[in-house]
């Protein structure tokens, strides 16, 4: 990195995140040059950090890169796109490997990878770390091998502003401090591998960091967005007064706890589509056999114990042994299957500008997320993005070319801003959550269009960026969820609750001129040339 103003920093390559996507594609760039990973609290905080289950990939005996492609396919509802599903199962094993070499203490049975299965896999095929903080254990293996890169440098604690624009394309991004100062860093290439945006949801698993702040930076800087209104919600967070919305891992189903709503009957397939799951814990409460609950009763105590150790002491925290008392739970928003549209190399529609891991609009999930293949999908796009940032890497912007700061705005106070979030979130999970039809949506819409107003300008902080962000995020959502008149997947209107293949079979792209369909494997062209 080099300097020249004070306010003024320059790196080869930006990356934008220090999750699983972002570690990667530090580590391959290093080797071309010098890299700045911004990360807007410290670097071990992220939605990777918070995936307990695991991560999907073919390496076991009696699995191969057909059957999990087959089982993706079938999970996305009908438009996941086949060439980059293809990249992620292919070259997947060939980077949990790679991972392991560098340290990755993954879990073992024999001296051989042990697999178990989440939702919607046909094989055991779910690796796992420390029992159920895989998520953890593989930003702690690619955090030390960048710390010991020496052209990795990391900057915790700042907040994105904007990305910095010259020249056509994306040259940069502006930054604040905690104390409030502003800074741009110039960049070659820019990776948003900024994380997702359950924030937008008053009910979520994700952590307070996750307010969509690479999407909407990327909206704003005119880069086209994919599959906004794909929002996949876990049906099983933690529902414990005063608890926050921890997840409790697919994966304890997996090993045959059960759904048990107030009469203690089982009422669905555990195992099932996470969409369906979800709604149908949502239809017990909503009908008045709630609240549902996790029995692990059944189980052998030691085995829960040794299988789930993060999942256990959490509970305990809140009074619950999970080997002796039922588990209250609710859905909750988790994974967004959208993001900004790039190619199979994580190429975005604006030069200079490439996005990986959930901030992505690959097409890789369709309209639901198979589970467990988040984290793959950040090592094998993290390296992918890398490939590309180098081959593509314009020349180091001028000085001269830094775009000037946009006038600031006069600040809101901060409880009028805290409120503000707290109305969209509450608005956002009554009419953009499980179940969405038309009128909400179009009511939505106009709320978050007011709210729009409210915060247009240049943020003085943390809080008033990311009230900006959520806005953002929400309308894109919400515009593209009114789109959509079909039920596909993670997207359910109840005034339209029927697939339609005729008008819908494709990814939703929304373009400075609205939302339009696509083809399903369109997703691919969709990069700047």
């Amino acid at each position: 990195m080099s300097r020249t103003p004070a306010d003024l920093v320059r790196a080869d390559f930006l990356v934008l995140g220090s999750g699983i996507a972002g570690l990667r594609a530090a580590l391959g760039l290093a080797r071309h040059g010098d890299v700045l990973v911004v990360t807007k609290d410290q670097p071990t905080e992220s939605n990777t950090g918070y995936a307990q289950g695991g991560v999907a990939v073919a390496l076991g005996p009696d699995d191969d890169a057909l059957a999990h492609l087959e089982d993706t396919k079938k999970a996305g509802a009908g438009i996941v796109s086949a060439p980059a599903a293809r990249v992620l199962v292919e070259e997947g094993p060939e980077r949990i490997r790679e991972l392991a070499a560098w340290g990755a203490r993954f879990d073992r049975e024999g001296g051989r990878f042990h697999f178990t299965r989440e939702g919607a896999h046909s094989r055991n095929r779910v690796l796992h770390a420390l029992g159920d903080a895989t998520g953890w254990e593989m930003v702690r293996a690619l955090l030390e091998r960048a710390r010991r890169t020496p052209r990795i440098a990391v900057r915790s604690f700042s907040c994105s502003v904007d990305l910095a624009l010259s020249g056509g394309g994306v040259a940069g991004c502006r930054f604040l401090s905690e104390s409030g100062e502003e800074t741009t860093v110039l960049a070659r290439a820019t990776l948003l591998a900024t994380g997702g945006a359950g924030q937008v949801f008053a009910e979520t698993t994700n952590p307070p960091v996750a307010t969509g702040d690479g999407m909407a930076m990327a909206r704003r800087a005119g880069a086209d967005l994919l599959d906004m209104e794909f929002v996949q919600f876990h049906p099983t967070a933690l529902a414990v007064a005063g608890a926050p919305r921890f997840l409790v891992s697919e994966a304890v189903r997996g090993e045959g706890a059960y759904l048990r709503n107030a009469a203690l009957e089982r009422f669905t397939e555990e195992l099932g589509p996470r969409d369906q799951v979800a709604r149908a814990i949502a239809r017990e409460a909503r009908e008045g056999r709630g609240p549902v609950t996790l029995d692990l009763r059944h189980l052998d105590p030691g085995h829960v114990r040794s299988r789930f150790p993060r999942i256990v002491a959490t509970c305990a925290r809140y009074g619950l042994d999970i080997t002796r008392d039922l588990v209250p739970v609710t859905p909750a928003a988790h994974y967004v299957m959208g993001g900004v549209a790039t190619d199979l190399f994580t190429r975005s529609s604006v030069p200079g500008l490439y996005a990986a891991g959930e901030a992505a609009g690959t097409g890789v999930h369709g309209a639901n997320r198979l589970a467990s293949n988040s984290l793959l999908e950040g090592l094998v796009f993290g390296a992918r993005a890398a490939a590309a940032m180098v081959e593509d890497a314009r020349p180091a912007p001028a000085v001269s070319e830094a775009p000037a700061p946009s006038a600031a705005v006069a600040a809101e106070p901060a409880a009028r801003t805290a409120e503000m979030v707290d109305t969209l979130r509450g608005r956002a999970w009554e009419s953009l959550g499980l179940e969405r039809d038309g009128a909400g949506l179009r009511g939505l819409v106009a709320d978050l269009a007011g709210m729009g107003a409210a915060v247009a300008g240049r943020p003085r902080g943390r809080a008033a960026a990311e009230a900006r962000n959520l806005v953002e995020v929400a309308t894109a959502m919400a515009t593209c969820a009114l789109f959509r008149e079909e039920s596909r997947g993670a997207h359910f209107r109840t005034d339209f609750p029927r697939l339609d293949d005729h008008r819908f079979r494709g990814h939703t792209r929304l373009s400075r001129e609205g939302p339009a369909l696509i083809g399903v494997d369109e997703v691919a062209t969709v990069a700047a040339r």
